[in-house]
C-alpha cells in the first residue's frame, strides 16, 4: 500500500511524522515529500522557518481571513491515498488527515477567527474525506465542538513514541531538566525558577536547561553554578546524553496543544512535572508518570509566559521538591512512564494498528 504524506508546509517540522517515517505499519510504503524531512535541528534554521510561519499566520489572522489549510497534491508517482499532515485535501482522491486541534484546519491556526466555518465544513464533509485521527481526545472534542456534522469520521490516534534501548547515565546529583526550542513560550522561565529555588535548597541537585535561553535571563540567573544552560542541540545528542542523565523533566509548557517532550521524557522513564490544561491530563496521568499542577482557567499566554505568577512557581516546586526527597517514587514512575510508551496508549504498535486498518476502510 503506497501512501502520500501531504504536508502543509515545505519546511515541515513534528516528531508525531518522523516517528510514523521510522516505523510505519505493516505493508505500507509512505511517498512524495515523506522522505525529505525531518525534525529541525539547527538553530539558526528553526528561527527562520518558525518566523515565516508566524508572519504568514499572522496576516491572515490580522485580515481575517478564513482560508482553509487544504492542499493539492500533485505527483507523478502512484499513491494508493493521501494522508494528511495535520491539513485538509482538495484532492479527487480518498484521503485521511491527523491533527493535534482543530485550528490546523485553517492556515492562520485560530479558527476563533474564522467564522466562515463553511469552507472548511464542505472539505471535512466531502466523500473523499475518509477519517480524521485526532491525537487526543482532547483535540477530537474540539473537532466534535466545531464540526458535529462529522463527528462519525473522527477518530483518536494518538502518537507514537519509539522506547529506545539505553543505559542510566548515574551522577551523585539529582538532575532536573528543562528542553525546549521555544524558551518563554514553553514555560522556561518557570521552569527555571523552580530549578533554582531546589538546587538553592538542595545541593545534590542540579538544573540542566536546553533551549535558547535570552542573555536577561542568563544573566539573573548566572550566580547559581548548580544551573547549566546549554544551546539547542540535536536530537541524536538530546537522546544519547541527555535525557539517560535526567531524573526529573520540568516542563511547564501552558500552550502545547500536545507536547513531545513529555512523551520522549516519558519513553527514558523520566518522572514529568508540569502544568494542567488542553491535552496534559491525557499524556502525563498525575501521580503516576508525574505531577500535573493546575493552571489558570483563564489566561493570556503571552503574558503568563514572561511574568511569573507565584501560585503556579509555588505548586511546581512543591512537586519537583517531592520526587528530589523520594527516590522510590521517582523509580516508580519511571516504570509507570516507560510502560504507557512501550505497551501503552503511546506504543508503536498500538498506533500502526489503527492507522493500518483506518487505511484499509478509506480504500474500500
Amino acid at each position: 500500500m503506497k501512501i502520500y504524506l501531504q504536508r502543509p508546509w515545505k519546511f515541515a517540522d513534528s516528531p508525531y511524522y518522523k516517528y510514523l517515517l521510522e516505523s510505519p505499519p505493516e505493508g505500507v510504503d509512505y511517498v512524495g515529500q515523506a522522505q525529505k524531512q525531518g525534525v529541525i535541528e539547527k538553530k539558526w534554521k528553526f528561527i527562520l522557518i518558525h518566523r515565516i510561519k508566524a508572519l504568514i499566520r499572522k496576516f491572515f489572522r490580522v485580515f481575517s481571513v478564513p482560508l482553509p489549510n487544504a492542499h493539492l497534491t500533485k505527483s507523478s508517482e502512484k499513491y494508493d491515498l493521501i494522508h494528511c499532515a495535520h491539513c485538509l485535501s482538495i484532492n479527487n482522491r480518498p484521503w485521511v488527515t491527523d491533527t493535534e486541534w482543530v485550528g490546523q484546519f485553517w492556515v492562520a491556526a485560530n479558527f476563533d477567527a474564522h467564522p466562515k466555518r463553511h469552507l472548511v465544513k464542505r472539505i471535512l464533509e466531502n466523500k473523499n474525506c475518509k477519517k480524521i485521527m485526532a491525537w487526543t481526545e482532547w483535540a477530537a472534542e474540539g473537532i466534535f465542538k466545531e464540526f458535529p456534522e462529522i463527528a462519525d469520521k473522527v477518530e483518536v490516534v494518538y502518537p507514537g513514541i519509539p522506547a529506545p534501548n539505553f543505559r542510566k547515565i548515574k551522577s551523585d546529583k539529582i538532575r532536573m531538566l528543562y528542553v525546549s526550542r521555544r524558551f518563554y513560550f514553553k514555560g522556561g522561565l518557570y521552569a527555571l525558577e523552580v530549578m533554582d529555588r531546589i538546587t538553592k535548597k538542595y545541593p545534590n541537585t542540579e538544573g540542566i536547561i536546553v533551549s535558547n535561553v535570552p542573555q536577561e535571563v542568563l544573566e539573573k540567573y548566572s550566580n547559581n553554578k548548580n544551573l547549566k544552560f546549554i544551546d539547542v542541540i540535536p536530537q541524536e545528542k538530546l537522546f544519547k546524553k541527555i535525557y539517560p542523565s535526567t531524573d526529573i523533566l520540568v516542563y511547564p509548557s501552558f500552550t502545547d496543544t500536545f507536547g513531545f517532550a513529555l512523551t520522549e521524557a516519558m519513553a527514558f522513564g523520566i518522572p514529568v512535572v508540569t502544568v494542567g490544561g488542553l491535552s496534559r491530563g491525557e499524556i502525563v496521568d498525575d501521580e503516576k508518570t508525574g505531577f500535573v499542577v493546575r493552571s489558570p482557567e483563564n489566561f493570556d499566554s503571552e503574558t503568563l509566559d514572561k511574568l511569573l505568577y507565584k501560585k503556579i512557581v509555588d505548586d511546581l516546586t512543591e512537586k519537583v521538591e517531592i520526587l528530589v526527597k523520594n527516590e522510590k517514587l521517582r523509580e516508580k514512575m519511571s516504570i509507570s512512564s516507560r510502560k504507557e510508551i512501550k505497551s501503552g496508549k503511546f506504543s508503536i504498535r498500538k498506533r500502526n494498528k489503527k492507522i493500518k486498518r483506518i487505511y484499509d476502510e478509506a480504500l474500500k
